[in-house]
């Protein structure tokens, strides 16, 4: 009997042969990726394209069972697909150990897909997706997991509601002055070190002043003062790197001296408990004791799980400043701007504010923690259930059986739910796009150009306005990239600028919105795709679809052209206003919705 003759007869020929051709890129192979691609591989999908930029950790292994102890370090994907061979060996799996966002990744590469399925854990990427399927007009299969819940919704261009229709939870955040002078729970030293001093010491120092100022009051100048010379301090430290003494330097400063100036502002400690510095020399003495980590290797107990005792956090967070000191020093030989930026699965990292924090917590009288523990709330890590993933992967693949077979009338949103029961598993109808979203409701097409040839002025000229109007009209709008305002009616420095040297190019998505006080501003999102060749000479340009957002109205188009005259504009008015769109340096900023603390999940903390 052939291996899926079962399947075929359940769900009917007619549907099981779109299933053997269906093309399904599935971005993500963790928790809920490793359930879903064996529920792809067993139920007959033989066209699959896997994307993840992750490596395996042992951490993952209790749940995501594709992967095994001797897997440790290496790509999920490319892990991933070997062992769901093992489960279908005829299936054809692609794997791409990358990220999604990346430029290969591009509009025309995810045309290619007749469905896209969501595994991911960050909301960053979940966006970027969710604008890419609304360009390549490609359903999308969401799902989520936190412990025993989970979700999976369908998303669809102008029939459902898009991952961007429902306004997010308000991110948790806390206040500066608390992270840096009054702590009073593990997870303020545990930001504080890898947030404030690991950024300082070895990133890219946060620029604080701004923030500090904004919660400058009567009662707290002083703080706010010692605050800044805090920073200031650190960067002159900072210049010592390398040298034998660094860890010392940096010990005696924010274990030591910086505590002794908390302590002179007695209003402070009134009503709070009052630190107590470290001294080095004090510590030194103890560090002959012999480490209780060394005396457990032979012992069940892993060494993350123990909790450090006063000398082990002190001998760990001098070493981890020497190495991670050395790998610095050693990208700068190469790279004078190099940094490094915190990963949790990073030894060196993670040993640094393990170790930082527990000292910070010691003095301030606080709980202190395991790495394990530490890894857990710093490295935004949810507590998984391996059966809500496994549900949510075959929620998602029977929700792709309606897609696949035209029902998406009979598509619904799906929860799991335990503590609904005797119903765990809930359903409601999917809800229709939000008129008032400003992703699914503007407009989203490709631009075909050649980036080394385009201008943004002829962007402008030929395609935004289109190419009948005068030589000297430009369009009264603001045009975006990642962010980035590239031209607005008061910034036009670029407009003679290619978009390669703009740094728009293949796979980058740019915003065009109206400025006029006419029309709702949604804007038209172009996906910029490369080209070298066009049918027509000296043309650089093709737009696939059409540029009006749907709920715009065709108004007069004049309304949103001006003449750009130089007397209209005071010289030193238009200098003070000017954006510049920064096109050297491209950063990515991924955030997670949710993560652990000592008191369960949070939302994500963050230093504003």
């Amino acid at each position: 009997m052939p291996r899926f003759s079962h399947y075929e007869t359940a769900l009917g020929s007619q549907l099981f042969e779109k299933i053997k051709n269906c093309r399904v890129l599935m971005v993500g192979a963790g928790g809920i990726g490793c359930e879903l691609l064996k529920n792809l591989v067993m139920s007959g999908f033989n066209q699959i394209e896997l994307v993840d930029l992750d490596t395996i950790d042992l951490s993952n292994l209790n749940r995501q069972f594709l992967f095994q102890k001797q897997h440790i370090k290496k790509s999920k994907a490319q892990v991933a697909r070997e062992s769901a061979l093992k489960f279908n060996p005829n299936a054809n799996i692609v794997a791409h150990h990358a990220n999604i966002k990346d430029p290969q990744f591009s509009i025309e590469w995810f045309k290619r897909f007749d469905i896209v399925m969501n595994a991911l854990d960050n909301l960053d990427a979940r966006r970027h997706v969710n604008t890419m399927c609304l360009v390549a007009n490609i359903p999308l299969i969401e799902s989520g997991s936190e412990g025993y819940l989970g979700q999976v919704t369908i998303i669809k261009k102008g029939e459902s509601e898009c991952y961007e229709c429902q306004p997010k939870p308000t991110r948790k955040t806390y206040p500066v002055c608390t992270i840096r002078s009054t702590p009073s729970s593990p997870i303020h030293c545990i930001v504080w070190a890898k947030s404030y001093l690991f950024s300082q010491l070895f990133g890219i120092p946060e620029e604080e002043d701004e923030e500090l100022d904004k919660e400058l009051n009567d009662e707290n100048a002083d703080e706010i003062a010692n605050l800044k010379a805090e920073t200031l301090a650190l960067k002159r430290i900072r210049e010592a790197i390398g040298s034998q003494d660094y860890p010392k330097i940096v010990f005696q400063k924010v274990f030591t001296d910086d505590i002794n100036r908390l302590l002179i502002m007695e209003d402070m400690w009134k009503t709070r408990k009052r630190p107590v510095p470290l001294v080095y020399e004090e510590m030194e003495k103890l560090k002959d004791t012999k480490l209780q980590t060394d005396q457990t290797t032979d012992s069940n107990t892993l060494r993350d799980q123990i909790l450090w005792n006063l000398t082990e956090n002190f001998s760990v967070f001098l070493d981890s400043i020497k190495r991670l000191s050395k790998r610095l020093l050693a990208e700068k030989s190469t790279n004078p701007d190099a940094s490094l930026t915190f990963d949790k699965d990073d030894v060196d990292a993670i040993d640094f504010v393990t170790a930082t924090s527990n000292l910070r917590a010691r003095i301030f009288g606080i709980k202190e923690k395991t790495q394990f523990q530490v890894k857990a709330m710093a490295g935004n890590i949810i507590p998984a259930i391996a059966t809500t993933n496994a549900i949510v992967a075959g929620m998602i693949v029977m929700q792709a059986f309606k897609v696949l077979n035209g029902d998406f009338n009979e598509c619904k949103t799906v929860y799991c739910a335990p503590d609904r029961r005797p119903k765990s598993i809930l359903s409601e109808s999917l809800n229709k796009p939000n008129p008032d979203c400003s992703v699914c409701q503007s407009a989203h097409v490709t631009l075909n150009v050649n980036v080394k040839k385009a201008t943004l002025r002829g962007f402008l000229k030929e395609v935004v306005q289109g190419p009948d109007e005068g030589e000297e009209d430009i369009c009264e709008v603001s045009v975006e990239e990642g962010g980035r305002i590239i031209y607005d009616v008061e910034y036009d420095d670029n407009l003679d600028v290619t978009f390669e040297k703009l740094n728009i190019t293949d796979g980058k998505m740019v915003k065009v919105t109206p400025e006029s006080e006419d029309e709702e501003k949604y804007p038209t999102v172009f996906a910029i795709s490369h080209r070298e060749t066009f049918e027509s000479p000296n043309t650089w340009f093709h737009v696939d679809g059409d540029t009006v957002p749907r709920s715009h109205t065709h108004a007069n188009s004049n309304a949103h052209k001006r003449k750009l005259d130089d007397s209209e504009i005071d010289p030193q008015e238009e200098s003070s206003r000017k954006r510049p769109a920064v096109i050297e340096n491209e950063v990515i900023v991924q955030d997670d919705d949710l993560i652990m603390t000592e008191d369960g999940p949070q939302r994500l903390i963050v230093i504003d």
